[in-house]
C-alpha cells in the first residue's frame, strides 16, 4: 500500500506510519485465534481514537504488543445459476510481503497509513480500505460492502502483529482486473474449487474459506 514517505538523515528506509491498538484492546475484549463473526462487538473499540495510534511501520513489525488493523476484503459475485464465486490470486515475485510472496489469496487489504485520515477514526479506516482496493484491483460495475468478522493468527510471527477486519463485497459483475503486475491467477471461482486448493493460499485466505465452509460468514 501507499502511504507517508518521510526520509531522515540518517536513515534511507521509507518511513511508514500506520495504525495500531495495544495487543492488551484486543486481548481485554476477548482475544481469540482463527475468524470470529462477532465483528459488531469489536469494533467500535478497535476504531476509537482514544485507543488508536499511528506508529512507524518498522517498528510496529516487530512488536508484538501492538496490533496493526487490517482491512481484508473478500469479493464475491453471484452467478446466473445464483452460484456465488469468490476472488482469489497469487501474488508473484517483486515488491511487497516476502513472507507471503508465491502463496495464493482471498483478501484484498493492507496497512491503513497516517495519510489515509487525520486522527486514526472511523473516516481514515475506511479511506484506507477504499485506497488500498484501488491500488490492487479495478472493480467495473458497482459494489456494497459490509464487515462480517475479525481474523487473528497467532501462530506465526506475522499474524502475532496483524489484526484483520474482514470485509465482504458484493460485485454485481465479474469483470475485476489487478491493477498491479505482480498479481496473477486472478478470477472468480466457487468455494469448492477453492478448498480444493486450500493449501496453496496463505494463513489469512485459509481461515476465511474455513469460515465460509463452516458457513460462519452468511
Amino acid at each position: 500500500g501507499g502511504g507517508s514517505v518521510t526520509l531522515s538523515a540518517m536513515n534511507s528506509v521509507p518511513d511508514e506510519h500506520v495504525l495500531v491498538v495495544p495487543r492488551s484492546l484486543f486481548d481485554g475484549a476477548g482475544d481469540f485465534q482463527g475468524f470470529c463473526s462477532e465483528a459488531a462487538a469489536y469494533l467500535p473499540l478497535l476504531l476509537d481514537p482514544a485507543h488508536t495510534s499511528w506508529r512507524p511501520r518498522a517498528s510496529v513489525e516487530e512488536d508484538p504488543s501492538f496490533k496493526q488493523l487490517i482491512p481484508y476484503c473478500i469479493l464475491a459475485w453471484t452467478d446466473a445459476a445464483g452460484v456465488k464465486h469468490f476472488f482469489a490470486y497469487t501474488r508473484g515475485g517483486g515488491q511487497g510481503e516476502a513472507r507471503l510472496r508465491a502463496k495464493r489469496s482471498l483478501g484484498i487489504g493492507g496497512h491503513i497509513s497516517s495519510t489515509d485520515g487525520e486522527h486514526g477514526d472511523d473516516t481514515s479506516y475506511d479511506a484506507g480500505m477504499r485506497r488500498e482496493l484501488a491500488e490492487e484491483i479495478a472493480i467495473e460495475g458497482a459494489w456494497t460492502a459490509r464487515c462480517v468478522g475479525l481474523i487473528n493468527d497467532d501462530s506465526n510471527a506475522v499474524g502475532r502483529v496483524h489484526l484483520g477486519i474482514v470485509h465482504m463485497l458484493e460485485v454485481a459483475s465479474s469483470a475485476v482486473t489487478p491493477r498491479e503486475s505482480e498479481l496473477v491467477e486472478c478470477g472468480f471461482a466457487p468455494l469448492a474449487a477453492l478448498l480444493a486448493d486450500r493449501d496453496r493460499f496463505e494463513t489469512w485466505s485459509q481461515i476465511t474459506l474455513d469460515a465460509l465452509a463452516a458457513g460462519q460468514i452468511d
